[in-house]
């Protein structure tokens, strides 16, 4: 989860004690991470030996989780019958965190390729090791503002504008995610080749 429960409740001035919307506001930070993973068209959790298929006549692979920490293996199948089959002695580079270029293509057009690598911000709550990249804090305020905005509005979601008297004309808004919340998810976006 992109921020703790007691982030969001200081956020909202609901007492630690007061225990009445705490399974809501757990659902609402799992399902705002999974809204974030999926704006930016990745992974943003740190995630070990995660599995990415890319084309074995590829030469560039669009990391879905990143910034990079390890490479563990690569493999190629040509079938199914043979299976996944782990290629040693590839040759790669590393490109700014998030981009693996390989030397050679893996395979032909009509091979599978896979990467088995760890990569990912490590979430609030956890104290990062030698090598890993915390979640930038920029990131986990626009979790925290999110879910604020959802949970004050929660049960007008969706609603712009009524109309003033009688009838129910009702106008509804065209993004799920605050303009701030898109402002800084814009920088974290991943981009493919």
């Amino acid at each position: 989860m992109l921020t703790q429960l007691s982030s969001v409740k200081t956020r909202l001035a609901i007492l630690e004690t007061d225990l009445t919307y705490d399974t809501i506001l757990t659902n609402a930070i799992v399902a705002v991470s999974r809204r974030f993973d999926l704006q930016c068209s990745r992974t943003l959790a740190r995630t070990e030996s995660l599995l990415q298929e890319f084309e074995a006549d590829s030469t560039e692979i669009s990391l879905a989780c990143y910034p990079l920490e390890t490479v563990t293996r690569f493999e190629l199948k040509s079938s199914e019958q043979d299976g996944w089959q782990e290629q040693t002695g590839v040759d790669y580079l590393l490109r700014h965190s998030c981009f693996v270029s390989l030397s050679e293509p893996l395979g032909s057009p009509r091979d599978q390729a896979r990467l088995t690598y760890t990569g990912g911000y490590v979430l609030p709550g956890s104290v990062p090791a030698a090598g890993q990249t915390p979640l930038p804090d920029e990131i986990e305020q626009a979790a925290i503002e999110q879910l604020a905005f959802w949970f004050q509005n929660r049960n007008t979601v969706g609603v712009l504008e009524l109309w003033p008297a009688g009838g129910v004309f009702q106008k509804f808004a065209g993004s799920d995610l605050l303009p701030s919340v898109m402002a800084v998810l814009g920088r974290y976006t991943r981009w493919q080749l």
